[in-house]
């Protein structure tokens, strides 16, 4: 007997894309973008195959190739020429994020989003400002308080270089609120922030570090990370950020907490990101160097993954390879 219930009817080729349930597109996607002052060239980053470090006199020719694939959002990560216990590069006015900003906006048409953090400019490469005596006892790190006010002059920096968003990824308590009344109070009541609401204490960053120069010299970020046991308390964390004026509430990883995602997307009503970071970049293609995977199909399933758990931007190393399918 003939069963009425027949799924297969609707995934022949004539009407399968009719009812997809979910599209991805190249203009969901972020492409991050590696600035460094320290070299005149185009520097491979070998644990993120196919990604360069490039020099601020490149950052609008990276720029431009990022834009012709169809992808139009791309997020700056800066390399300094020093650091210091402060991380002062991250705000000054010459700093290499600034200087990479203000031709990039000049001279492209790209949305610019800028990454707020202190790590890649502290000699400790830790996220904010130190508490006394942290170098020499693991229980102490980050002082949080006194890390705000840096977070949010390194984010009116941005602002004034042209960026068009901001992007605090510090973990700090209350770096939200910092920085809208930051950039509120210098005139940039315009720009949004874009928020890492929930991001975790994560094994998957290591490429990004050695892309970004940003591990830390000593310890770790488990006191202001958040724990991968947790997603009731990335609740607290976004609903902490949405009450301080966050714009796009940012989940990172991706791939390992799609059900933070989920849950984000279902309990507030702002944009929500997702990072689809370093880590599962590169697992995906040791894999398919190895001709255990096919890079593309993985790349491009994985990323659908993300945006069916409800991310509506997707930051991801993939973002030039998959935007001529999309």
């Amino acid at each position: 007997m003939d069963t009425p219930d027949r799924p297969r009817r609707l995934r022949i080729d004539g009407i399968r894309p009719l009812v997809s349930e979910t599209t991805l597109e190249a203009t969901d996607l972020i492409a991050p973008v590696f600035v460094d002052a320290t070299t005149d060239e185009r520097v491979p980053i070998e644990t993120m195959p196919g990604h360069e470090r490039v020099p601020v006199d490149g950052a609008v020719d990276r720029v431009e190739e990022i834009r012709e694939t169809g992808v139009e959002a791309i997020i700056v990560f800066g390399v300094p020429e020093s650091k210091d216990g402060e991380g002062s590069g991250a705000w000054a006015a010459d700093g290499v994020v600034q200087a990479a900003v203000r031709r990039i906006t000049a001279e492209t048409d790209a949305y610019v989003i800028t990454d707020v953090c202190l790590c890649e400019y502290t000699d400790h490469g830790h996220c904010g400002l130190l508490e006394p005596d942290a170098r020499e006892d693991p229980t102490l790190t980050v002082e949080n308080d006194p890390t705000l006010e840096a977070l949010a002059r390194t984010a009116v920096s941005h602002a004034e270089a042209g960026a068009d968003m901001v992007a605090p990824s510090a973990m700090m308590d209350g770096m939200v609120g910092a920085i809208r009344e930051g950039l509120d109070d210098a005139g940039h009541t315009g720009v949004p922030i874009m928020s890492y609401a929930a991001k975790y204490e994560s094994a998957f960053y290591g490429p990004f570090r050695d892309a970004a120069d940003g591990a830390p010299a000593f310890g770790d970020r488990r006191h202001y990370q958040m724990d991968p046991a947790n997603a009731r308390e990335a609740m607290r964390e976004v609903e902490l950020d949405v009450e301080e004026g966050a714009d796009v509430l940012m989940v990172k990883p991706a791939l390992p907490y799609l059900d933070v995602v989920r849950d984000v997307r279902e309990r507030f009503d702002h944009p929500v990101a997702a990072y689809n970071v370093s880590g599962e970049y590169a697992m995906l293609h040791a894999a398919s160097e190895q001709g255990w995977l096919d890079l593309e199909a993985t790349a491009y399933e994985s990323l659908l993954s993300i945006k069916r758990a409800g991310a509506d931007l997707i930051l991801t190393y993939f973002a030039e390879d998959l935007a001529e399918r999309l």
